[in-house]
């Protein structure tokens, strides 16, 4: 069994990585680029924000997410 901190983390950290190699990018195009389901780029994405990872950008249709650096 794996746990919410393995899970959550291993796809925190997928998601930083396409960020990091590709710069901004809205959830669908996460989802492509760190080859995870939406419901998983979202619980990263979350877990991210908690730690004060990323920016969210909401003045576009879809939220544009990049990496707080």
């Amino acid at each position: 069994m794996v746990t919410c901190e393995e899970f959550f983390g291993a796809n925190a950290g997928k998601v930083w990585a396409a960020l990091k190699s590709n710069g901004p990018m809205t959830a669908a195009k996460l989802c492509e680029s760190a080859e995870l389901e939406e419901r998983e780029v979202r619980g990263a994405l979350g877990w991210l924000g908690r730690e004060d990872k990323i920016k969210i950008d909401q003045s576009h249709k879809n939220f544009v997410y990049s990496l707080n650096e």
